[in-house]
């Protein structure tokens, strides 16, 4: 039977959003899209195409290459999970790097780019049975889904995550913490979608739950809605 549903997941970065997105995708076999990866893969292409230069964006000459720049997904039957590909190139290791976490903030304020990605994504749910993740999905994006949980824990706890996550790169925890703290305020302060608790949004702080106990906290939640739906 095909779930009827969208489910929104926001939140802060580093907060585990992808995790439980991915858990509901599995469980209840609905489709997982990743929209921070979307950012992350335009980011990446600025970087390689000097769009992004001093910590600033050329917005002049990203709006010229816009219709250039293609961002899709590929299932991994290795991994279970879905690759980003960037213009026909895989790109779901690229995307991670620091560097491009440092950008991406700075990037994705952006209108027009926004704009383009906004259409997109809704595209993709039009048929639902959808459970995407971004900063902006239960506001922009499908203000009409049904089931919204917005996801958030203290900075540190997220930047011992995500550094446990990126050790072997050779960044410090410090850098990890400035840097998410920096993306908040980016994210919470831009002019254009700002990151917003819908007010619609079950409101979980995961900061003392392990995830198995996230987890099955939330599946529950969707069981219920997609039964009663």
């Amino acid at each position: 039977m095909s779930v009827k549903i969208n489910i929104a997941i926001d939140g802060h970065s580093s907060c585990g959003k992808s995790t439980i997105a991915k858990a509901i995708a599995v469980k209840f076999g609905m489709r997982y899209i990743d929209t921070g990866s979307m950012y992350r893969a335009i980011t990446l292409y600025c970087i390689e195409n000097e769009i992004v230069k001093n910590g600033e964006v050329n917005k002049e000459k990203l709006l010229i290459h816009l219709n250039k720049i293609q961002v899709s997904f590929h299932f991994n039957t290795e991994t279970g999970e879905s690759d980003t590909i960037l213009n026909g190139k895989n790109v779901e290791s690229a995307i991670r790097k620091h560097e491009v976490s440092s950008f991406v903030s700075i990037v994705s304020q952006i209108k027009q780019l926004r704009d383009k990605l906004v259409v997109l994504q809704r595209e993709i749910g039009r048929k639902k049975g959808v459970v995407m993740d971004g900063r902006d999905i239960g506001t922009k994006v499908f203000p009409s889904a049904e089931l919204k949980f917005f996801i958030t824990a203290k900075a540190e706890i997220r930047a011992q995550r995500r550094f446990d996550e990126m050790k072997k790169t050779g960044v410090s925890f410090q850098e990890v913490l400035d840097n998410l703290k920096q993306r908040d305020e980016a994210d919470s302060s831009r002019e254009i979608n700002p990151l917003r608790v819908a007010k619609d949004a079950i409101v979980i702080d995961n900061s003392d739950k392990t995830e198995k106990e996230q987890n099955i906290f939330i599946l529950d939640i969707v069981k219920k809605k997609i039964v009663n739906n």
